[in-house]
């Protein structure tokens, strides 16, 4: 049996401790501040109760539209969009990976911004350093949710984008439980957004989770990207074959039925990690998905990597 991802073990330590109250001397929150700092290259940091609060943030300080990709993103972009009664507009993509020259033959509105993920679909790291650069170019704000990007050891995420969140929740990269993160150079941000700030502030509780799971941070999702790495060696027919991502997608017109059957043989102790697609948050063909940033890092290991090889052979996928 496979296991999901939880806190670790110090992590629960941790905010145990500040939750019975033996810990009042330390400012967990302005810890998290200076970590995720250094990891962003960020000069303003704020932690926020969840990643959605974080997009809600963002996304209030924009004034003209909300481009959004056209799959491989997060549901949330478009919801919370509407809500704050912004123009969306949809960027088509490659299953999710992103060309900036798609971005130029929009129509926006000055002061529109685009948000996307580090990976797209969680399967494809995209070329943010290329779109930073051009949207920049052109007036254009970007804003990366960098729930499965942040502290990558290549510095090729989380470090371009003018505003760069994240969740912190389960089972996120970092993954305290709950909370998540905004961090940005822009100064006029926050100054756009005083009451969904207010409203998402995170408890120290959360806040000293966070602190404890940035603390390595880096080398989990170094060891996430080398079990998808390995997967995707050995699986011909994944879809973004040789880009870095924390998934495997894998292309099947009986997609639904054979996630079905994985589902009862690659079992876990809680949630599981097989989903199958169209998925708007992964692409929307008719695939399965190998959601290896679920797993707990004692299941990365080759035993457990072959043992889903092995069931996807038999499942005829391939």
């Amino acid at each position: 049996m496979f296991k999901f991802k939880t806190p670790s073990q110090e992590t629960r330590k941790i905010m145990s401790k500040v939750a019975l109250g033996k810990l009042t001397d330390t400012d967990f929150e302005e810890m998290c501040i200076e970590k995720i700092k250094k990891l962003t290259n960020c000069k303003e940091v704020k932690i926020t109760s969840s990643g959605n609060n974080s997009i809600f943030i963002a996304l209030s300080s924009v004034k003209g539209d909300i481009i959004i990709p056209d799959q491989g993103g997060w549901h949330g972009f478009k919801q919370i969009g509407k809500f704050l009664n912004k123009n969306i507009i949809t960027l088509k993509t490659d299953s999710g990976l992103i060309n900036p020259d798609h971005i130029e033959e929009l129509d926006v509105e000055e002061g529109s911004a685009l948000i996307y993920t580090s990976f797209a679909g969680y399967c494809a790291e995209q070329n943010t350093k290329s779109i930073a650069k051009f949207c920049k170019n052109n007036g254009i704000l970007t804003i990366e949710d960098a729930s499965a990007g942040i502290g990558d050891l290549e510095n090729k995420l989380a470090k371009y984008s003018d505003i760069i969140l994240g969740s912190t929740g389960s089972p996120k990269i970092i993954n305290a439980g709950s909370g998540g993160f905004i961090a940005y150079n822009i100064p006029e941000v926050f100054k756009e957004t005083p009451i969904p700030q207010k409203l998402s502030k995170a408890s120290e509780i959360i806040c000293s989770g966070i602190c404890s799971e940035l603390d390595n941070v880096g080398e989990k999702l170094e060891l996430t990207l080398n079990a998808t790495k390995y997967l995707k060696k050995h699986i011909n027919n994944s879809l973004h074959q040789d880009k870095r991502g924390v998934n495997v997608i894998i292309p099947h017109d009986d997609a639904k039925s054979i996630s079905w059957n994985l589902k009862k043989s690659l079992t876990t102790d809680k949630r599981g990690f097989i989903t199958t697609c169209p998925n708007y948050n992964r692409v929307k063909q008719k695939a399965v998905s190998i959601e290896v940033k679920n797993l707990d890092y004692s299941c990365l290991e080759k035993e457990h990597l072959d043992k889903i090889i092995e069931e996807i052979e038999i499942s005829n996928l391939q």
